[in-house]
């Protein structure tokens, strides 16, 4: 499994997150049941850098429900700091946001964390991260749903 995370040590959301990332490989998870292991995962940590461009559309297909994904907007990166653009500056593509975050770091939401293998993504949200560790550990200890496997509904499907 791997994860990964755009991270920006400025960002007091991304630090959490990472702290909280890096926790879950080296002690026990949930942190409150002592004698569960560590979560097993690579961890992969972009520091400063936004994702590229094709990462960007990926991780906007996993942040927006399926049938939002034809007004799915790049704004979903954006943060609300004073050097952010405007409603008529936003950028309207991959490219124009990792550009952006590229020249301005301060105008993006931080972190950007991603589970590639489960097809989820959080992006500035701390509680986002600790949905997609718990998805980690669901599936580590069997609790998840299996995905891709097609499940009957009822008896007469």
């Amino acid at each position: 499994m791997d994860v990964y995370t755009s991270h920006h040590p400025s960002s007091p959301p991304s630090v959490k997150a990472l702290a909280m990332l890096r926790a879950s490989l080296s002690a026990p998870y949930p942190p409150t049941k002592l004698d569960a292991p560590p979560l097993d995962f690579n961890l992969e940590v972009i520091e400063s850098k936004p994702p590229t461009p094709n990462q960007l559309r990926t991780i906007l297909s996993y942040v927006t429900p399926p049938h939002d994904v034809s007004t799915a907007s790049y704004a979903t990166f954006l943060s609300s700091h004073p050097s952010a653009p405007g409603v008529e500056e936003r950028p309207q593509s991959a490219t124009d946001v990792a550009e952006l975050g590229t020249r301005n770091p301060n105008a993006l939401k931080w972190p950007v964390v991603v589970d590639w293998d489960g097809g989820r993504a959080s992006v500035g949200e701390v509680d986002g991260v600790a949905n997609i560790l718990e998805a980690l550990r669901q599936r580590r200890d069997g609790e998840g749903k299996d995905e891709g496997v097609v499940q009957p509904k009822g008896w007469f499907w």
